[in-house]
């Protein structure tokens, strides 16, 4: 009786949730719930921490090489169009980069955001392939906790936001990252050319100041909400997730860069398989030593 009656609170509850939904999502692909994406996502889950490396445990690694570098430039291709498509919609043609509201007309300006925002959503999955690059290469080390939640928690969570708040201020992070994007996947696309290629990777001292620039902004932005007067965002609860994503890796990042350039140390092992791991915020595909092709 107990079971039942928490089953029916429950399919309630998602009913008055989904009554909330943008409608102009209905029928697009993996909107109508989010229980397709849950099944990858557990799948993806399943496979890089047990199947996988069970699979692969008697197996000589694949070498991928030619196939890291034509997913890393297509990772590239698609950020780079993504950028483009954030500001035509909304970030160079309007926003305030205050307190913008999500538009949830029909207006060719709001659909194409609404558009972009799912193709960023849709581009969680195709990121998921960094970590299944890790366990066919046999680089099971890379797999971190924080690596497979980051792969995880991403894609979920922007369900919620293209399914509720395709739009509005709550978008900066995903432009910011796709730019990040496009210089991470570049630097990990020719590094994973090999090493006649270093000299062309001069850079990758950036990539941490990187990173910290990208969570500071996105941590910055997304605070202001908390100091305006009023701001009639449609759906609050996204701006704290967004702000607490951005401080966790804010503290993640500068971590990391006070070990290895303030202080001039290594990481501790467990710190440095995380923090590595993790870096680049699409958290590597391969290239994970950093400018020193296998």
């Amino acid at each position: 009786m107990q079971i039942n009656n928490l089953t029916s609170s429950v399919t309630l509850l998602y009913k008055d949730l989904i009554q909330n939904a943008d409608s102009r999502t209905n029928d697009w692909l993996l909107m109508s719930s989010p229980f397709p994406q849950t099944f990858i996502i557990v799948a993806y889950i399943y496979f890089v921490t047990s199947l996988g490396p069970k699979i692969m445990e008697n197996r000589k690694a694949f070498d991928l090489k030619s196939v890291l570098v034509v997913y890393n430039f297509i990772v590239v291709v698609l950020s780079l169009y993504m950028c483009y498509e954030f500001v035509m919609s909304g970030w160079g043609t309007g926003y305030s980069f205050r307190c913008d509201l999500v538009d949830y007309s029909n207006s060719p300006q709001a659909l194409r955001m609404l558009a972009v925002c799912w193709l960023y959503y849709f581009s969680k999955f195709i990121e998921m392939l960094d970590t299944i690059f890790f366990v066919l290469r046999k680089k099971n080390s890379q797999v971190t906790f924080l690596h497979v939640y980051h792969h995880s928690i991403m894609p979920f969570t922007w369900w919620f936001g293209v399914r509720f708040a395709g739009g509005g201020l709550g978008t900066f992070h995903a432009l910011l990252n796709s730019i990040v994007h496009v210089i991470m996947y570049s630097y990990y696309g020719l590094s994973a050319m090999g090493p006649k290629y270093q000299k062309y990777l001069w850079w990758k001292k950036y990539l941490t100041t990187i990173q910290l620039i990208q969570f500071a902004m996105v941590t910055t932005h997304i605070s202001q909400y908390f100091f305006m007067k009023d701001c009639p965002y449609q759906f609050p609860i996204f701006v704290y997730i967004i702000g607490l994503y951005g401080l966790i890796f804010l503290f993640l990042f500068l971590n990391f860069w006070y070990h290895a350039y303030t202080k001039g140390k290594r990481l501790p092992k467990v710190l440095q398989a995380q923090t590595w791991a993790f870096h680049t915020n699409r958290v590597m595909n391969g290239t994970a030593n950093h400018g020193k092709p296998e």
